[in-house]
């Protein structure tokens, strides 16, 4: 995988933090950031640059999405995978659907998020915790 030089400020304390932590695992400052931005951005499939912005969605659209759910049989599944991964007894198919369900949630997740922003800078809704 290639990289890209990025330039980003962070507050002293942050990066003193990282900087401990890069110290006690015998790592560079930079590696330590790389990762953790890695691991706290969630994987996104292509078809969601296929999606409108919701800057250029209806007011209908944009509470549609705010208030979007998983489809109920999609949700009941990922429950019981969940549970099933829990207990330890998934199969390898049953850990590949748990997956792409999960990967079906955060994009919805990610994109139901959006809709509420965009809702609230509308005045389409109240701010969840004013």
């Amino acid at each position: 995988m290639s990289t890209i030089p990025v330039t980003i400020n962070l507050p002293e304390e942050i990066y003193q933090r990282a900087e401990r932590f890069a110290r006690l695992i015998n790592r560079d400052v930079s590696s330590v950031l790389a990762d953790t931005v890695v691991s706290s951005l969630p994987p996104l499939s292509d078809q969601i640059d296929a999606l409108p912005s919701v800057v250029e969605m209806s007011d209908r659209a944009v509470l549609e999405l705010a208030n979007s759910t998983l489809p109920e049989k999609q949700d009941w599944r990922l429950s019981e995978l969940l549970e099933k991964q829990r207990e330890d007894v998934l199969i390898l198919e049953e850990q590949q659907e748990l997956e792409t369900l999960m990967q079906i949630y955060n994009e919805g997740w990610l994109r139901k998020t959006a809709g509420l922003v965009e809702a609230v800078n509308r005045r389409l809704m109240e701010p969840l915790n004013p």
